[in-house]
Parts: structure tokens; sequence; C-alpha cells
């Protein structure tokens, strides 16, 4: 998933993918300003680890980058942003020495000590652990800490400038605010120079010539005079993601449904600094199991890991690049198809011309190379019902039916579909062999999977998986099912215990003939569960 450089030339408005028509809108705004390289922004927040929502926005964003790479021909950067300033608000639940974390809540994270004891600061180990999680999905972007930059200098001007249209500020933020917050607002929180605590007070005085402010500390009475330079204070994060914007020049920055308030807000104050405000795009939510929405304090949904322990990387570019306006059920029982949409799309890629590449999902997931050894000749979800069948324990049993089925297919020959047999084991045991219900025929049914043993017997050897599927429809025709539907409903239900599946054809090829008659014979043989009460 690397963003390396392709050799592909797009022609502005020939592909209406959606990381396109958001490249289009960067690619318009450069022309407009009469730049000629573009910055891109993600944002992180380093209280917690990275999660699958940080993957989902790096990889939707370098998508669009690439897309305008391609449209323009410019330059272009990434930067991924972590605010490592912030205070800390409360303790995780999932990191070591909490009690001792505890004692430092209001403190910035990069002035916390790191609870795992491998770095300087916890949010040094954060950070660095985003980068790791960045890194093995070979993202191209450049770390930026909201630390180095504060404490550089390298945000000065721009604090001087919000220092200078600070009633402006100001009065875009109030309305927003109950009247408790209202009576102490700021866009300023100052650094407390004794306790080292992110402030939140009410300024008693700027002075914009000066370049400082004077706030008291609530406890003790004691008056402060404080730079807003040098690190000495950070911005409220409304204020301080328009004064990013601003500082650095953003062009592009993707958010969250539920921040859509705050990109007004921001884009507001961005305007007051004097800078247009980077083109946007707004993506929906995640939701879990039940349809709400993921939180990573409640742990509900999925995780990178959870997701990567069942199947590979792209699969989850590929669930990303799905619809990012639609709300999505992050899932374990999504995981299957996203495999196999990522499986299709790349033999798509393989037999479309060069030019035509930049419509597909995999051009994107790939950075432009679609790389010739991503492929597979079975469908993660035809591996899967290989391995409950068969009650798969191990990848050589998979092996030996694929084999049989394609005998140049081998684990050195095929690497990715030796990744997905591994895959697909994982997924059955966890998944699929707990959730298995096998349901009786009924008479219409019994009657056509008798009809099926006898046609797959009278088959020649050697029939094809398109040969049987053609069996397979004329023997659903024989019989007085609703449709075609119902009919391998009832294979998938009765021969497999699950309610649906890959192509029947295919997998009776797979699986074998000789093997496939004796399923059927020992689904009709199964006592119905009302014999046995009896």
């Amino acid at each position: 998933m690397a963003d390396t450089p392709s050799t592909t030339t797009v022609p502005q408005g020939t592909h209406k993918s959606w990381p396109f028509e958001e490249a289009q809108k960067v690619a318009a705004r450069l022309a407009a300003s009469g730049r000629k390289s573009a910055l891109f922004e993600t944002g992180y927040g380093p209280s917690g680890l990275p999660h699958i929502g940080t993957f989902g926005e790096v990889a939707r964003t370098s998508w669009v980058r690439r897309a305008f790479t391609e449209l323009t021909g410019l330059d272009s950067r990434l930067i991924a942003f972590s605010d490592d300033m912030d205070g800390l608000r409360k303790v995780p639940d999932n990191v070591p020495n909490r009690d001792m974390l505890a004692q430092y809540l209001g403190k910035p994270l990069t002035r916390i000590p790191d609870p795992f004891g491998t770095h300087d600061s916890f949010g040094a180990h954060n950070n660095a652990r985003l980068r790791t999680f960045l890194d093995s999905f070979g993202f191209d972007y450049e770390f930026a800490s909201s630390t180095e930059y504060y404490t550089a200098g390298r945000f000065d001007a721009a604090l001087l400038r919000v220092l200078e249209r600070h009633d402006e500020i100001v009065s875009v933020i109030l309305p927003t605010l109950g009247a408790e917050r209202q009576a102490t607002y700021s866009p300023f929180l100052p650094i407390h120079p004794k306790t080292g605590v992110v402030m939140q007070v009410r300024v008693e005085k700027l002075d914009p010539a000066a370049g400082t402010m004077v706030w008291r500390d609530p406890e003790t009475g004691e008056a402060f005079e404080t730079p807003v330079t040098g690190g000495a204070v950070k911005l409220q994060w409304k204020a301080d993601w328009a004064m990013r914007w601003h500082a650095l020049g953003v062009d592009y920055e993707m958010s969250g449904k539920d921040l859509i308030d705050s990109v007004r807000l921001s884009g507001k104050i961005c305007r007051i600094l004097g800078s247009e405000p980077p083109t946007g795009f707004t993506y929906e939510l995640f939701l879990d199991e039940q349809a709400q929405k993921i939180s990573k304090s409640k742990g509900n949904g999925l995780s990178v890991e959870e997701w990567l322990r069942y199947a590979p990387p792209e699969s989850l570019g590929q669930f990303m690049y799905n619809q990012p306006q639609r709300a999505k059920r992050l899932y374990f029982d999504v995981i299957p198809k996203a495999v196999d949409e990522y499986l299709a799309n790349v033999t798509k890629a393989h037999a479309q011309p060069h030019h035509e590449r930049p419509a597909n999902p995999a051009w994107h997931i790939h950075a432009g190379r679609v790389p010739q050894e991503a492929h597979s000749p079975l469908s993660f979800a035809m591996l899967l019902n290989l391995a409950s069948v068969v009650n798969a324990e191990s990848p050589e049993i998979l092996w030996g039916f694929i084999r049989r089925y394609n005998p140049d297919a081998t684990p050195e020959a095929m690497p990715f579909l030796d990744r997905l047999v591994e895959y697909a084991l994982a997924y059955y045991r966890d998944f699929v062999r707990p959730a298995k219900t096998y349901r009786q025929p009924d008479a219409t049914e019994r009657a056509a999977l008798t009809d099926l043993a006898d046609s797959l017997c009278a088959l020649p050897p050697g029939a094809s998986a398109e040969d049987i599927q053609n069996l397979l429809y004329e023997v659903g025709k024989r019989h007085p099912f609703k449709d075609l539907r119902s009919w391998f409903g009832a294979l998938y239900q009765v021969l497999l215990g699950q309610m649906e599946g890959p192509r029947f054809g295919q997998f009776v090829a797979l699986y074998g003939i000789p093997e496939t008659i004796t399923l059927i014979e020992h689904a009709l043989a199964r006592p119905h569960p009302s014999a046995d009460a009896a």
C-alpha cells in the first residue's frame, strides 16, 4: 500500500471516483492561488493509541493526494499532525501505571512520564506508536508534533495574529458555549509556570504590542503575565485547528461527520486570521454490530489489529475506500466481503488498460501500481466454505483440495492465496464454526437434493465448475421452488449450515463431486431434532 509513483497520466475530469473528485477541488484551489504545491493534513489526538479511524483518515487522504498528483503533476506533502500539547483530561483504560498517570491530569501529554517506561513522555510514546502504525502500511507522510511546533516558535507569527484578532475570534465561539463557559472563554490556554497544567482561565489583559496575556490562578489568586509565543500557551482546539491551517497553509483536510460544526467554526476563525480554510471532506462514522456509533472509550467495534488477524491490510483499504460518506457497520462479519471485493478489483485491474485503472479501487489502494502477485483463483468466501465443510484445522488440509482443483497452485507460486488460507482458517475457527446451524430440508428440498446427487453421479469425469453450475440451475428448475434463489439458499443452509455462500458450482468443483454427493447423503440422513427428543 506504499505511496510510490506511477506513470499513469490522467486528464482532469476523466475519472469519477471520489478521490479524483476531491483532488479536482484541490487542483482548482491551487489554480486560483497560482501556487505549485499542495499541503494535505491529517490530525491525531495522542491521548490514546492509534486506532482504525486513524488508518482510515490517513489512507483516504493519501488516495486524494495520489489522485491530485496524477491530475496535475504538481508536488504535494502530507503532514500527520499530533496534538501532543493537549492536557491529559482522563486516564485511558488500556495503559499500565494508571495511578501514576492520574497525578498528571491537566498537564501536556509531552510533559507526563511514559507509563510504559519506553519513552521520554506519554505523548512521545503514543507518537512513536502512531509513526510505527503508519509506517507499517507504507504511508508517505511527514510527522509533526504540536509541542515541537509551539516551542520552536514555528507558530509564533500566527499566535501573535490570534492575539491581535482575539475579540473577533471570541465573538465567533461564544454563541456556541454555555453561560458558565462564556464567562471565562479565551482561545489562549496558558501553561501554568509553576504547576505545568494547561489552564482554562479568564484573561484579564491582552497586550498585542508586547505579545502577552495576563491571567490569574483561580486557586491562589496570583497573577501571571505570559507570552503567547514560544510554547508558553496553547490554543483551544477549534482555534488551534484554524491557526494551524493559517500558519501552515493547509489545502486539504478530512474530518468526521461529528466535527461538522467544529469545521465551520474553525473555518470562520481561519478567515479572521487572513487565510482561506482548506478544502474539506466529511466522512461518515462507523457503527458497531448493533448499529451504534463506535466509541474509543466503549471499545465497541473492531480494531486494526483484530482486522489484520483475519484478513490482509489491502482488504481494510478496500473497506475504507467504499462509500466514505455512508455510515457502515465495522464488525467482524464485514471482513469476508471486503476481502472478496478487493480480490475482484485486483482481477479487474490486471485486465484493464493502464488509462482505465485509476477508476479502480485497487489502483488507489496500491498507489497506482497493482502488483501482479496480489491475486487468488479462489475467493475468501470459497475458502471459508471449504474450511467449514472439511472442518479444516491446518493449511495442508485446504491446500490438498486447492491443488486438486488447480494443479498449478502452490504456496510458493501463489503467496497471496497462501496468506488467504491462513486468514480463512483463523476466521473459520473464531466465527464460522461457532455459528454453524444446519436445518432439515423440507419435502421439496429433499427431492431436489436427491435429484442433484443422482445428477452429479451422471456427470462425466473432469466436469468444469461452469458445467456443474448449469446442472444446479437445471435441477432447481425441475422442482417447485419459488425461485432459484430459494434453491441455492437451501443448498447453503442444509449442506453448509449458513445463510449464504459463494458460487456453488465452483465449490463443488473445488471440494470434489464424490465428496459433494457424500455431503448430500449425510444431510439427507441427518436425524430430525424432534426425533431425538422423542
